[in-house]
């Protein structure tokens, strides 16, 4: 009598069993948690590897928990085709900083300790999945393309890499050192990571992952952290394949900053690795390959304020006793066991679940690795290391090293974030004997630390941290701002006295995340306008103008360049003009030099501010050689840029509408209808500018960019910051209209005719390989072009004995700045080069009016 509930409990367990480890399809939704596939056999993950490479830091990114290429599952980017350096820098140096870094996470699961991995740098195993595809793909998002929805809405930088992956399943996972099989967290990791290209953020990478419980237990005492492998050292220089073996580690807890000739101490907890000596060639720098730079991890964001941080390196060898690492002689009191034997025969690499977990919560912060030679018999806190081997462990071997924090609890359906940065410094290794320090009898270990510069690693620690969490911003809006010094200014009255003011110096945020940098304007929206010779730009600077920077909360905008190339590549691009509003630097004298004080000032605001409303006053008179006395205060005037405003005097950029005045609403449908361009566009924001004497035969590519002032932010400067040259670009040939051709009946010709195979064309720009694909062959990048076409319309080529070569469909908007311009690839509709001969073109318009001409080709 008891078979059926029996059976109806075995059916509700099944199908319990489903819902935890099946899992829709739907697409990736990086906004919504939505389960994936539990894998089988005959199921592969959708392993993918991306690139950040906006910045001068050059990353590699992966859907498996890891980043660097050392547990890639492919080496060229998904949404490139590029190859991926695994921590280039400076991007395209050659000079490699990484292997691997992966995301360790563990939990006490009833009476269970587990780990999971995305890797642990010795055993191969990677337990966490990405779903197959298509729905394991990374996505990417970027504030570089505002036209395209699918890449900017919700981009928080100019780089956004976002992707998931899983910790739920066990086959292809090996069974740890101790053959225990591996037994998952069920944890969904949904990770973002963001790159920037501008001076004060170039330098690192930020990741942000939401760590969400997806199984039916509760993880308790969870730990995570973030597993760093070096193999610092060029990848193309003559020890690429020993780089391995002289890496070290350590943890920088401060840094300073210089404010007005004080010194303020900042706190950047940054563990680091580098290459032991820079690798200098001899007693000199190589340039090809000496590697003097340092990388880092600085934990951002934890899932609460208070919790127990460990720093732990070691050196992982196939040899037990150069296996090693900082041990504490007792943990008696911290975790209420004696010293933890690894059971591996060394010290260093922590085998296993129980040896990860234990490392992860041991709450030992290692010395700095060149520093081990100073532990000695009598330390009361540390293991006296081998006298054998301190000097091999010192100057550096194959080293690792694991940031963690915890504990907490995650409950089944509960999220908790983790936010860090990966940093890069410049110039750590300052002179390339420094190693011998370290090999002397004794060690000189100060002399040794003395020669490495950790200021470049820590002012680049200090701007993610800024940027993840502006300084003085309440994102909240709960009324506070974050945290700040004041800084005492004691100037002369003028009168014998003493002027007191304050500088106020935010150096943290309110502790809501931000993830936004200073940016330049926005680029201003444009449209080209061809003609015989020459090509008209217009564009609206509206946004350009009002939009405040995200970072300061200011209007900085400051001006506009026109530039123009012969192709895409930005490296091409040339200045043509600058346009910029007329203001003026204040230096005032501190009574040691003339320092920069304050945003600039437009020239009425100078007047109003330092003359009293006087009109005349000019404050270029007032110089560094002749200075202007107010208030007390020694002070001169310098024009913030070229001040190129004025139109046929400094600059050919020009107000379409220059007597309009500033529009009564800054929403067009809220304006007179007096008020707009016929494009609808507010007249006061439009400008113009003229590119004369061109070649009509050759595309011309054209940009405009906005640019600012800076911030000006003490002890936060940031250099003017310009929109992205090769970004939104146009091009067009200098040749009539689409309405041009209309009005005057211009009649359709080709060029070059005839076509000569030996004529190098694209020496004119008639031809050129697309920068991309410089494999393609050069019978494919051929071209005679058609011009002064109607926008609509069919191009097709005839032998002379009839038979249709080729047919073409021009379909372009009338506005389209080419769409009086066509390309024929001199390739047949059966994928073949033409031969030398006479042919005939007919071009037929969406009204019925054809035209006809010929053409030669000598090959």
């Amino acid at each position: 009598m008891f078979k059926k509930p029996v059976f109806y409990i075995f059916i509700m367990f099944c199908l319990l069993a489903i819902t935890i480890s099946s899992f829709g399809r739907a697409n990736f939704d990086p906004n919504d948690s939505k389960g994936f596939n539990n894998y089988s056999a005959a199921e592969n993950p959708a392993y993918e590897i991306v690139g950040h490479r906006i910045g001068k830091l050059e990353l590699g990114i992966n859907n498996n928990g890891t980043f660097g290429t050392g547990f890639a599952r492919g080496s060229q980017d998904a949404l490139t085709g590029q190859p991926v350096a695994s921590c280039e820098f400076p991007r395209n140096s050659n000079l490699d900083y990484l292997f691997a870094g992966a995301f360790w996470i563990g939990a006490v699961v009833e009476r269970d300790t587990l780990v999971s991995v995305a890797a642990d740098g010795w055993s191969g195993t990677t337990e966490f999945l990405p779903d197959i595809e298509p729905f394991g793909k990374i996505k990417k998002r970027s504030l570089l393309f505002p036209d395209i929805d699918s890449l900017y809405v919700g981009a928080v930088s100019e780089e956004d890499y976002i992707m998931q992956y899983r910790d739920t399943g066990t086959v292809g996972v090996a069974a740890d050192y101790f053959g225990r099989p591996h037994r998952p967290l069920n944890i969904e990791v949904t990770q973002k990571s963001f790159a920037w290209s501008y001076a004060y953020s170039e330098d690192f990478v930020l990741f942000d992952y939401e760590i969400k419980n997806i199984g039916i237990d509760v993880l308790r005492n969870v730990y995570m952290g973030i597993y760093v492998d070096g193999d610092v050292g060029s990848s193309v220089g003559p020890d690429a394949g020993n780089r391995h073996t002289d890496d070290i580690s350590g943890f920088r807890e401060t840094t300073e900053t210089i404010y007005k000739e004080s010194t303020w101490t900042d706190t950047v907890n940054i563990a680091w690795l580098a290459d032991n000596d820079g690798d200098p060639l001899g007693t000199n720098w190589d340039n090809n390959n000496s590697i003097r730079g340092v990388t880092g991890t600085k934990i951002i964001r934890t899932p609460a304020d208070s919790l127990e941080v460990s720093f732990n390196w070691w050196v992982s060898d196939g040899d037990p006793d150069k296996d090693y690492g900082p041990r504490e002689k007792s943990e008696v009191g911290k975790l209420d066991e004696e010293f933890r034997d690894l059971r591996t025969g060394g010290l260093g690499t922590p085998e296993g679940d129980v040896n990860k977990y234990y490392f992860m919560r041991n709450r030992e912060f290692d010395y700095d690795q060149f520093r081990i030679s100073e532990i000695t018999t009598e330390d009361s806190l540390w293991l006296k290391p081998d006298d054998n081997l301190v000097e091999a462990w010192a100057t550096g071997l194959d080293t690792r090293y694991l940031l963690s924090f915890g504990p907490f609890t995650i409950n089944p359906g509960e999220k908790l974030p983790l936010s860090f940065a990966y940093v890069a410094g410049d110039s750590l290794h300052q002179f390339p004997t420094n190693i011998d320090n370290l090999r002397a009898e004794p060690p000189l270990v100060n002399a040794y630390a003395n020669g490495l510069n950790f200021d470049d690693l820590g002012y680049n620690a200090a701007w993610a941290d800024r940027v993840y969490d502006n300084p003085g911003v309440d994102t909240d809006g709960d009324g506070y701002f974050g945290e700040y010094r004041l800084y005492e200014n004691v100037l002369p009255d003028g009168n014998g006295g003493e002027i007191i003011t304050f500088d106020t110096l935010w150096y943290r945020g309110d502790g809501v995340p931000d993830f936004r940098g200073a940016s330049p304007p926005p680029a201003p929206s444009f449209f080209l306008i061809p003609d015989e010779g020459q090509i008209t730009i217009r564009f609206n600077g509206k946004l350009s103008e009002t939009s405040k920077d995200a970072f300061s909360n200011i209007n900085d905008f400051e001006g506009y360049r026109v530039y123009y190339s012969l192709d895409e590549l930005e490296s091409s691009y040339s200045l043509l003009q600058s346009y910029d509003k007329e203001n003026y630097n204040i230096y005032v004298y501190d009574g040691t030099r003339y320092t920069l004080t304050g945003n600039p000032l437009d020239l009425s605001e100078v007047q109003t501010t330092y003359a009293a409303g006087d009109t005349t006053f000019n404050p270029l008179i007032w110089n560094r050689t002749n200075p202007y006395f107010f208030n007390g205060q020694s002070l001169f005037f310098e024009p913030n840029d070229y001040n190129a405003s004025t139109v046929g005097l400094a600059t050919d950029i020009r107000k379409v509408y220059p007597n309009q005045a500033y529009p009564s609403s800054l929403f067009e449908d809220s304006v007179d209808a007096s008020e707009l361009t016929p494009e609808g566009k507010l007249k006061y924001f439009e400008y113009e500018y003229v590119i004369t004497d061109l070649l009509p035969s050759i595309p011309y590519y054209v940009n405009v960019t906005a640019f600012d002032f800076g911030s000006r932010i003490e002890g936060q400067e940031i250099a003017p910051l310009e929109s992205k040259i090769s970004n939104g670009s146009q091009y067009a040939y200098a040749q009539p209209n689409a309405q041009t051709v209309l009005d005057n009946d211009l009649k359709v010709y080709c060029y070059p005719n005839p076509y000569r195979i030996d004529a190098e064309y694209s020496d004119f720009g008639y031809e050129r390989a697309d920068e991309n694909s410089v494999s393609v062959a050069a019978d494919r990048i051929r071209a005679i072009h058609f011009a002064n076409l109607p926008p609509k319309c069919s191009i097709k080529i005839y032998s002379l004995d009839g038979d249709l070569i080729r047919e073409i469909l021009h379909d372009k908007p009338a506005e389209d700045p080419t769409s009086g311009t066509e390309e024929w690839n001199l390739i047949t509709r059966n994928t073949q080069l033409i031969v030398s001969g006479l042919y005939y073109w007919v071009v037929e318009s969406e009204f019925g009016e054809t035209q006809i001409g010929k053409l030669v080709v000598i090959m």
